[in-house]
């Protein structure tokens, strides 16, 4: 089993940044990668990025150049480093682990990026 607990979200004008963080606890040893999704209401829930343990990283077209993930292996956390906030990043940002058996969800953090 695998908790997560993501933090970092709130409200920011248009163009500004957030930095989002999903802890892990638990079985985090079995975790291989690991990936942010956002949700927007009346949106399915679409990947934003993600990142291996070997620190491979993808990222969807739209926010390409604009966000990064990194993870912290030691500290069981991973980020996601939101620049150039728009509008249409308003949404419910997941974080999902897969591990060799399973996957899981946090319970997500809302950002609302304001025009």
């Amino acid at each position: 089993q695998v908790q997560l607990v993501e933090s970092g979200g709130g409200l920011v004008q248009a163009g500004g940044s957030l930095r989002l963080a999903c802890k892990a606890s638990g079985s985090t040893v079995s975790i291989n990668t690991v990936g942010w999704y956002r949700q927007a209401p009346g949106w399915q829930r679409e990947l934003v990025a993600s990142i291996t343990r070997g620190g491979s990283t993808n990222y969807a077209d739209s926010v390409k150049g604009r966000f990064t993930i990194s993870r912290d292996n030691a500290k069981n956390t991973v980020f996601l480093q939101m620049n150039s906030l728009r509008p249409e990043d308003t949404a419910v940002y997941y974080c999902r682990v897969d591990t060799f058996a399973n996957y899981y969800w946090g319970r997500g953090t809302q950002v609302t990026v304001s025009s």
